[in-house]
């Protein structure tokens, strides 16, 4: 284990406190305001994890009659006395004051004033930049380190890609609870490739998404399926399958199901801080219900009649298949029953209460981090 430091160089106006409008200064009491959720996460990740706190700040001429010095601090230094006394104190704090137009080495994304950080001494690769600017993220890049973008998901690509300097943020939220438990706990996503001389199948699933699919396997209906266990439990899901279609669909479903229970069981990881248990829906005509159980013991009790062979282009009775393989994957107790005369609301209520009971079981919470089992082991 590396028993070099970390740290977290956390930007201020945007990121801790509010950016005031219009001037973007926080020139007076009156504009203090604290980032929703920013204290207690922060006291959290100063008692819980090893991190440095370094603040890292432009503050344009500052000191200049654009913007004095005895107009900033009082607000400032009121600003750390609050976070002091929740038991939040930053190890340094590092403030430039210069104009964009200066150019100066100090000035973020620039790494002027983090150079006794690069010395060897802290393990940057596995510390964070948090920032809710892009010059926050081309300032991690620089110092080798990894961002965490505080900023609203959607849109974040486009911004990206307008960007002047490739960057790739290791997380993007602007949430602090996020945040926080990303730092504590780890992403929740795996990338499973099961190549055979039937199939080849990409799966990348991330358990802590916000419900983004992009489903190719070559059959109409599994896609509509499996997009709905994306979009209704929350996660973002991509499945792409190459399969022996031209001989039938039974290899395509089997190892797609083997494939996505292969994902959860390695992105759910220990399993420490989950719900563990979820269940169940009604659609239209039809009631379905998926109790589940990561418990770590496959077992399916499928209730479930089909009276079509086929729903859209896939055969009904390859549903029993794709959920005990999935089940045996994923390790996990399913228990599905439906009832009800539509076979296409049947089916999709079924894969729909199953994307409810992931939602459910995987939900996790940081603060009770503990293994939902009494036997040490799931």
């Amino acid at each position: 284990m590396s028993t070099r430091k970390r740290a977290l160089f956390i930007d201020r106006d945007g990121t801790l406190v509010k950016e005031p409008p219009v001037d973007y200064q926080l020139d007076s009491l009156e504009k203090l305001e604290f980032v929703p959720k920013v204290m207690r996460n922060l006291y959290f990740i100063r008692e819980r994890l090893d991190f440095e706190f370094v603040m890292v700040s432009n503050q344009d001429g500052l000191g200049t009659p654009s913007f004095p010095e005895e107009t900033f601090w009082p607000a400032h230094n009121l600003m750390l006395k609050t976070l002091e006394g929740e038991g939040i104190v930053f190890d340094d704090i590092l403030i430039d004051p210069s104009f964009p137009e200066d150019n100066s080495p100090n000035r973020k994304p620039r790494t002027g004033m983090l150079t006794k950080y690069m010395t060897g001494e802290y393990d940057l690769e596995n510390s964070f930049v948090i920032g809710d600017r892009l010059t926050d993220m081309e300032l991690a890049h620089n110092l080798g380190a990894k961002g965490i973008w505080l900023r609203p998901e959607e849109g974040a690509e486009s911004e990206l890609a307008a960007y002047a300097t490739s960057l790739s943020p290791a997380y993007i939220t602007d949430d602090w609870d996020k945040i926080t438990e990303y730092l504590f706990a780890g992403e929740r996503r795996a990338v499973v490739r099961r190549a055979t001389k039937e199939t080849d199948i990409y799966v990348d699933w991330n358990l802590d998404g916000t419900g983004k699919t992009s489903i190719s396997t070559g059959l109409g209906f599994f896609d509509h399926m499996l997009d709905q266990i994306g979009k209704h439990s929350g996660t973002d899901l991509t499945v792409r399958v190459k399969g022996d279609l031209e001989v039938d669909e039974h290899h395509t479903i089997e190892d797609t199901a083997i494939a996505l229970g292969e994902a959860m069981l390695k992105a759910l990881g220990d399993k420490r801080g989950i719900e563990r248990y979820g269940y169940c829906l009604p659609m239209d005509d039809c009631l379905c219900s998926v109790a589940l159980d990561f418990g770590g013991r496959p077992w399916l009790v499928w209730d479930a009649e089909f009276h079509r062979e086929k729903v859209g282009d896939m055969p009904t009775e390859m549903f029993l298949h794709f959920f005990k393989s999935l089940s045996d994957a994923a390790r996990m107790n399913l228990n599905i029953r439906a009832e009800g005369t539509n076979e296409h609301h049947k089916i999709e209520g079924i894969f729909k209460a199953l994307a409810r009971s992931i939602k459910m079981a995987i939900r996790r919470d940081i603060y009770r981090f503990e293994l939902p089992s009494t036997k040490g082991l799931l």
